[in-house]
């Protein structure tokens, strides 16, 4: 009998590990929204990691939280790290690459409650007097990161946070090119 259940045990195991093994390495998540403003007036707001705090959906999840920035307060090299709650764990992020008015990209670096390395891009596409604007964060996922996409739907949750960040970037984005 304790064969048996053995067996049973070890099977379940194998299928969750060829399972796991076989989700994707990669993955995309990207939000879009339009803004009543022109492209130079939303992508200030992306550039300035200062100016990031304003409308980030993160800095609302734990307004304790230990922050500081390095480098440049806007542009390549400029550099945030912050170090929070179990919600929004620990890391740093820093600008890598600007276009002016078309793109900002950075390099996400979590450090708790886990650890990873993913591109962050914001896109700015005019579009009359508006601008398209899109945030999506790609990576790859170890073992453990396919084991957690398993059970937890990151697209919905992640997503759900670039929407209200991408909402809150439109509302200042409006008011300050209404100025």
């Amino acid at each position: 009998m304790l064969q048996k259940i053995v067996a049973v045990i070890v099977t379940l195991l194998v299928v969750f590990v060829v399972l796991v093994a076989v989700q994707p390495a990669e993955f995309r998540i990207a939000r879009s929204t339009t803004i009543a403003a022109p492209p130079a007036v939303v992508f200030a707001q992306v550039n300035d990691l200062h100016a990031f705090q304003e409308w980030s959906p993160y800095a609302k999840k734990d307004p304790t939280m230990t922050q500081s920035f390095e480098g440049p307060s806007a542009g390549p090299g400029a550099m945030y790290r912050w170090s929070g709650n179990a919600e929004i764990g620990a890391g740093s992020m820093t600008i890598t690459e600007t276009r002016p008015n078309e793109l900002v990209r950075l390099e996400l670096a979590f450090l708790k409650p886990f650890r990873a390395t993913n591109v962050v891009d914001f896109t700015f596409e005019p579009k009359g007097n508006e601008t398209a604007v899109t945030w999506s964060m790609v990576g790859t996922n170890n073992l453990t990161g396919k084991a957690i996409h398993l059970f937890m739907d990151m697209d919905a949750m992640v997503g759900g946070d670039f929407e209200k960040g991408l909402a809150d970037l439109k509302v200042l984005a409006e008011r300050r090119a209404a100025r």
